[in-house]
C-alpha cells in the first residue's frame, strides 16, 4: 500500500473496528507505563479522544510529559500511534462523546465534574493490516513454518507521517 490516501483509510477502518486502545504514558519515576481506554472515535483524522478522570495517574503523567502513545487493534489489524496528548473539559466534546459505556466509568454519570477530555495528536502511525483473517493468517504461517515461504504474508505494513 503506497498511496497515504489507501493507507489512512485502512488504519480508520482498524480504529472503526477497536473497542479498547492502550496508552502509554511516562510515569514520575520514567518507566512507560500503558492502560486500557475505550475507543470513542471510529475514524482516524490525526486525533484520538478519550474521556478520562481528573487526578488520575494518566492525567498526571501527561502534565508531566504530554509524549504518548496509542496502540490499538481490531479484526483489521493493528496501530501504534505516536503523539501528543493534552487534557482539557470542553463540555461539548464530552457531550458528543456521551455514552452508557462512558456512564459506568463515572459514578456521578455526566455531571460527574472530574470528566475530562484527553486528545491525542498523531506524529506519527505505523500500522499492520489483515488482509486474510484468521483462518488466512494461520495458513500463511503455517508456510511460513514449514519453509515454504519466507514470512507469513497476511497484510501491509507502513508507516505515515502526520
Amino acid at each position: 500500500m503506497t498511496d497515504t490516501q489507501e493507507q489512512r483509510a485502512a488504519i480508520s477502518d482498524i480504529v472503526h473496528g477497536a473497542h479498547t486502545a492502550l496508552l502509554t504514558t511516562v510515569s514520575e519515576d520514567g518507566q512507560l507505563h500503558a492502560r486500557p481506554l475505550a475507543v470513542q472515535d471510529k475514524a482516524f483524522h490525526g486525533t484520538l479522544r478519550f474521556l478520562v478522570q481528573d487526578g488520575s495517574e494518566k492525567v498526571e503523567d501527561i502534565a508531566r510529559n504530554p509524549h504518548v502513545n496509542v496502540s490499538i487493534e481490531s479484526q483489521g489489524g493493528y496501530l501504534s500511534i505516536a503523539g501528543t496528548a493534552t487534557v482539557t473539559q470542553d463540555d461539548s466534546v464530552i457531550d458528543e462523546l456521551w455514552s452508557p459505556f462512558a456512564e459506568a466509568w463515572f459514578p456521578e454519570g455526566r455531571d460527574d465534574p472530574s470528566i475530562r477530555l484527553l486528545t491525542v495528536s498523531g506524529d506519527s502511525v505505523e500500522y499492520w493490516t489483515q488482509d486474510t483473517g484468521p483462518v488466512g493468517s494461520l495458513v500463511q504461517t503455517l508456510k511460513a513454518a514449514l519453509g515454504k515461504q519466507s514470512q507469513p504474508d497476511t497484510g501491509d505494513h507502513g508507516t505515515i507521517e502526520l
